[in-house]
Parts: C-alpha cells; sequence; structure tokens
C-alpha cells in the first residue's frame, strides 16, 4: 500500500480523510538493449539513518545519478521514484512512461536508470521513474523535505519490474541478488517525538542488526504467505493475528471482530505492516470499541477519525504470534496536530482510523497497521533467503515489543497530563458498554462495502455460478431423453433412439414402447437371436401369428387410457379377421366379449375364426396347446 502522508497536510486539519489506494497499471510495451550486469559494492554495513518529521513521515538520503535526495521509507510499496528539486544529474532514459497512484496524489514520469545508492550499498543501472509533473500532488514535497518515495516492499509488487522485466527490479531485491551468501532481510527502527523516555534513533538497516537488538532473531516469525492474496502482486508484508485475542481494547477485553478476508480462520485478522501510514487504518468497529466509549469523545465525519480528550489513557495492544505488543499511549492518542473538534474544543486524534472501503477491497486484509504501531516494535522483515541458485525460502516477519507499559504510562504522565496522575479520575473512566458510542456509515459507503463483499468473493461466486450452469445443462438433457408418456411413467432414451436398457424407442418401431414396464417371459418372440433386448410390446400381427401370449404382459395394463394403434398394412389381411362387433382388427370393447367361463377351449374357439395355414394354436412354439386367446381376459 503505497502512501503520501505529508507532515503539512496533517497539521491543515488532515485532508486525511477517504485514504485509499490502488496501483493503476498503464499498459505499454518496451524493449531496450542490453544493461550492464549490477555491481554491488558493499563496503562496511552500517545502520542507515532514519528522519522523524513530527511523527507523520519517516526519511533516508540517498544518491540517484550522483545527487543527493531525501526519500520516504514506504514498506507498502517497492519502487523507487524521484523530483529532483534541481537540474537533472545524468541518466539513462528508457523510453517509457507510467504512472504511479497512491494514497494521495499520483506519481508519472519516465523510466529512468542511473547509479543509485544507500548507506554503503550502490548499484549500477537501476531502473527508477523520474517524475517530472508534480502538479497532481497535494502539496509541495520538497518543501515537507523529501524528494521521492523508496519502496521497501517485495520485488513481485514493482510496477516498474512487471513492466520492465527481471533487468528492472527493484534495488533491495538486486542488492541481495549480488550477494547470495547473506540473509536476504531488512530491520526498521522508527523513534518517538515528543518521548522524554525515548532511547533509541530511527534506523534502518539492511542483511544485518541494530546493535543491542539481536535477539529478535529468536522471536516468532510470522508466515506472510499464511495470508489471502487474489492476486500475485497483491502481496504485502502482513500476517495474523493470534486467535480471537489478535486487539485487546483499552478495557482489557478482547475486541471481537470477523475478517472480511474470505480465506482467513475463524477469529483472526489479517494485518499489513505499512510505514507510509501515519495512521493505522482498522475495521470501523474497531475504532468504535476503543474511542467510542470515551468520555467527550466525538466523531468527525469530514475527516473520518475519532477525537477525543488529550488527556485520555487508553492502554491497548495487538498479539501476534503468542506475544503481546503493548502499543504506548501516546500513539493511541495523538496530539501532533493541534486540532480541534467539532464543537470547537482542542483536541486530539484517534490513531485507529476507521479503515476506508478501498483498502478492504478485494478482501486481501483487515487493517493496516501504519507508523504509530511501527514505533512500538522493533521490525524484522525477511524476503527469503537463498537455498539454490534461483530459489529462495519463504518469506516471513519478526517483531520485537520496545514498548514497556509502566514506562510509557509515566511518559504520558509528563507530556499529556503535567506530571501529575489524575487517570484514575472518574472523568477518564470509560462509559458503559451498552453507552458506547458507533461512528456513523453513510449511505455512499454501505454500497461501496457491498460492492467491494462481491468483489472480495468472486471467485467463490463465479464457481458457484458455474457449477449452476453445469447442472442447468444436465437437467435439460435429462428432461430432454426421458419424456413422461400418457400412462404418467418416465422413458428415458439416449441420443439414437434407445432405451436405457438398449431397447428401440416406440417412435422408431411404431409401437407403444413398454407401457407397463413388466417384463414378459416370452418378450423375444418374433426377434431373431442376437438382437437387443426388446420392449415388451407385441405388435398386433404377433398377436394374431402366435396368439399363445403369457397373461403377465397384458394382465396389468389397461388399454382405454391410451391411443391404440392404427390398424396394420392390407398385407395383414391374409391372416383373417375377428368375429367381433366391431370394425376389423379393432380391439373389443368390455360388452363384446364374454368372459372366461374356464373352459379354455370353448372359449378360444368362440373367439377365432381361422388361421394362417400350418400355424395352428398348437403348433406355436414355446406354448403349450390348447392355449388359445384366454390372454384377452386382461381386456375385461
Amino acid at each position: 500500500m503505497r502512501s503520501l502522508i505529508t507532515l503539512i497536510l496533517c497539521i491543515t486539519v488532515l485532508q486525511f480523510s477517504a485514504i485509499r489506494s490502488y496501483g493503476i497499471l498503464i499498459p505499454f510495451d518496451i524493449n531496450f538493449g542490453n544493461v550492464s550486469p549490477a555491481s554491488s559494492r558493499l563496503g562496511r554495513r552500517t545502520p542507515i539513518s532514519v528522519t522523524n518529521t513530527g511523527n507523520a513521515q519517516y526519511s533516508a538520503n540517498m544518491t540517484v545519478g550522483g545527487s543527493q535526495v531525501r526519500v520516504l521509507l514506504d514498506t507498502g510499496s517497492s519502487d523507487l521514484w524521484v523530483n529532483f528539486p534541481g537540474q537533472t544529474p545524468n541518466t539513462a532514459d528508457l523510453g517509457k512512461s507510467l504512472t504511479l497512484n497512491y494514497a494521495i496524489g499520483k506519481a508519472s514520469g519516465d523510466v529512468h536508470s542511473a547509479t543509485v545508492g544507500i548507506g554503503n550499498f550502490s548499484l549500477d543501472s537501476q531502473a527508477f521513474l523520474l517524475v517530472t509533473d508534480t502538479s497532481t500532488f497535494t502539496t509541495d514535497i520538497h518543501g515537507q523535505g523529501y524528494d521521492g518515495l523508496f519502496g521497501l516492499g517485495n520485488n513481485d509488487g514493482s510496477v516498474i519490474q512487471k513492466k520492465l522485466g527481471s533487468s528492472a527490479n527493484s534495488f533491495l531485491d538486486r542488492v541481495f541478488s549480488s550477494n547470495k551468501q547473506t540473509s536476504n532481510y531488512i530491520t526498521i527502527m522508527l523513534d518517538r517525538k515528543f518521548d522524554p523516555g525515548e532511547t533509541h534513533k530511527g534506523q534502518l538497516t539492511i542483511s544485518e542488526l541494530v546493535p543491542g537488538y539481536e535477539n529478535i532473531t529468536q522471536v516468532p516469525k510470522l508466515d506472510v504467505d499464511k495470508v489471502n492474496r487474489l492476486l500475485k502482486g497483491d502481496q504485502h508484508w502482513q500476517a495474523l493475528t493470534d486467535k480471537n485475542i489478535g486487539i485487546i481494547g483499552p478495557d482489557n477485553q478482547p475486541i471481537q471482530i470477523k475478517s472480511v478476508v474470505p480465506s482467513a480462520p475463524d477469529g483472526q485478522l489479517v494485518a499489513v505492516f505499512d510505514s507510509g501510514f501515519t495512521f493505522s487504518q482498522v475495521p470501523r468497529d474497531v475504532a468504535d470499541a476503543i474511542y467510542g466509549r470515551v468520555q467527550g469523545a466525538q466523531y468527525d465525519e469530514q475527516n473520518q477519525y475519532w477525537t477525543v480528550p488529550c488527556g485520555q489513557y487508553l492502554n491497548v495492544s495487538l498479539n501476534f504470534g503468542g506475544t503481546n505488543f503493548p502499543m504506548h499511549p501516546l500513539d493511541t492518542v495523538d496530539d501532533n496536530f493541534h486540532i480541534t473538534n467539532p464543537s470547537g474544543n482542542s483536541a486530539c486524534i484517534g490513531t485507529f482510523q476507521p479503515i476506508t472501503t478501498a483498502f478492504s477491497m478485494l478482501g486481501h486484509y483487515d487493517m493496516i497497521l501504519g507508523m504509530n504501531f511501527l514505533r512500538n516494535v522493533y521490525s524484522l522483515l525477511d524476503y527469503g533467503d537463498w537455498t539454490g541458485s534461483n530459489s529462495r525460502d519463504k518469506p516471513f516477519i519478526q517483531l520485537m515489543s520496545i514498548t514497556s507499559v509502566q514506562n510509557a504510562k509515566q511518559d504520558f504522565i509528563k507530556v499529556r497530563l503535567s506530571g501529575s496522575d489524575t487517570t484514575g479520575d472518574s472523568r477518564w473512566t470509560l462509559l458503559p458498554a451498552s453507552q458506547m458510542q458507533h461512528s456513523p456509515v453513510s449511505d455512499a459507503e454501505k454500497k461501496r462495502q457491498y460492492q467491494e463483499w462481491i468483489l472480495s468473493r468472486w471467485p467463490y461466486i463465479f464457481t458457484g455460478c458455474f457449477i449452476f450452469v453445469l447442472l442447468m445443462i444436465g437437467l435439460c438433457i435429462w428432461r430432454c431423453c426421458c419424456r413422461r408418456g400418457k400412462d404418467g411413467r418416465r422413458r428415458c432414451t439416449c441420443c439414437c433412439g434407445r432405451d436405457k436398457k438398449g431397447g428401440m424407442g416406440q417412435l422408431e418401431k411404431g409401437g407403444l414402447g413398454n407401457p407397463v414396464g413388466k417384463p414378459s417371459a416370452n418378450h423375444n418372440l418374433g426377434r431373431a437371436k442376437g438382437e437387443g433386448i426388446p420392449s415388451t410390446y407385441i405388435p398386433l400381427e404377433d398377436q394374431q401369428d402366435y396368439g399363445h401370449k403369457s397373461p403377465p404382459v397384458v394382465d396389468d395394463y389397461d388399454y382405454s387410457a391410451h391411443n391404440m394403434p392404427s390398424p396394420p398394412p392390407a398385407a395383414y389381411g391374409s391372416y383373417g379377421s375377428f368375429e367381433y362387433d366391431q370394425d376389423p382388427y379393432q380391439i373389443p370393447t368390455r360388452a363384446s366379449v364374454h368372459p372366461y367361463s374356464g373352459n379354455q377351449s370353448s372359449y378360444s374357439s368362440s373367439l377365432r375364426t381361422s388361421y394362417p395355414p400350418g400355424l395352428e394354436p398348437s403348433d406355436s412354439p414355446g406354448h403349450p396347446p390348447n392355449n388359445g386367446y384366454a390372454v384377452r381376459q386382461g381386456y375385461l
């Protein structure tokens, strides 16, 4: 996350609202000749001095093309850009332009290369963005004491590297690649202005530790790969809080909040460590829980932060890797900007600012811990040590607490309460939880939150929609192949017209298929050996030819609900006709057929008139003699 929070911006009532940051990339193609290999002149490694400007920005000196410039240190981005206050030094123009968008303002210019150095590290032909147009900046950056920005993020987040390839890797990545025998990490220590108990200075180190703080290598490692990242370029220095106790509020109770990151474990929040933010950005419910119970607290809707009395002592802490990290009370309630609250009274700013909707876009993280948190820890950011010629271990973070709760309280009493401990007075007592104030949410923000909720879960929504479409397609195919007959039963046929059992569908044979669904013991009559399993429907000509049908074939079948087949062709007439009181070749009605009396011989003789030559009932293959037409009892 890249931020250009400046001191003057904060002093002028912090036009600090709705802070949002995106890396908008302008696509282009670039080709350039071979760049000479990076040379790394590693001298004696000494800590790099970091300058603190009003607890609002931290910067260090660099040399670019032989000119010294002061750059902000930003762990939330990975690129280097510079706007020279005077004459531009001798640099190589690579012929392409791009724009980097930040929280406030943007940096546009041409990609150049030059010799770049910081501390005792120097690299030739280092790619950087030469900014020539500062009209989009919200303030005069040179007047605020800096000329550019030095991104300390992972090389994967570099916009310049993505456009120009590996020859334009970030400065730190090239430093680590030039000497694979050293560990690939940096450490950062930020100091605090106006703190009488401060004992350390701001420092940045590369592949070495600040003397006296070597034990940081023994603290738990926070694996940055455990967090959710939808796109590789969205990776930041981020870690998971401890389960259910990630943030401890001023009442010494955990603040329970659900993560907006879809893949985050239950009870844990995803936190980004970003030195580019003056104030930490946290979920609105967290900010309300910290400041909403303070007597006299008011929420500034214009600037989107809480204002509280400067004498309010608030003890807040966070937990990572099983370690508690207390916040200095001077970092929880900030008085550096001399503001007034909405009522016109002098007040201080609550440094845990409700996160704006842009920060949770796509659900990558829940909160950003900025300078006010980083002043309380000594941070080690490991980029992954080399395990082979071109492979690295996973990156990780290590944090060491440098704030003592007891000493911090004494510092607060000296600075805010004029040396008199009145923190126990009733005016500083927190209100009951039932009286807690809640910061308002505008309709526009609610709409953006809803949109971002959808965007953060679009992979799951897409997967669900895809599965739904597949199910609908399968259902349509099933309904087309399995149609319901007039008897209410489904008959399933495949595309070639065969039913599930391999028989031919009724349309191909011109018959009724298998209306009853019961197999007959003699269902193979009239078919040649080797044919597929036939339908149990017996064509009308077979009924006349063989006449000896097994009763189960039609025993339960009621023809009254079905249309009977049309009369067969004239060729079938040679077999004679039935002597019914109806038209030839029609099925008799109940009234025209007498019930079977039990005498097969007499009953069958009353129904038949003639048979084809040589095919008397007794000659019917596979049937006992004198069975006749007793099968017709199923019609009665």
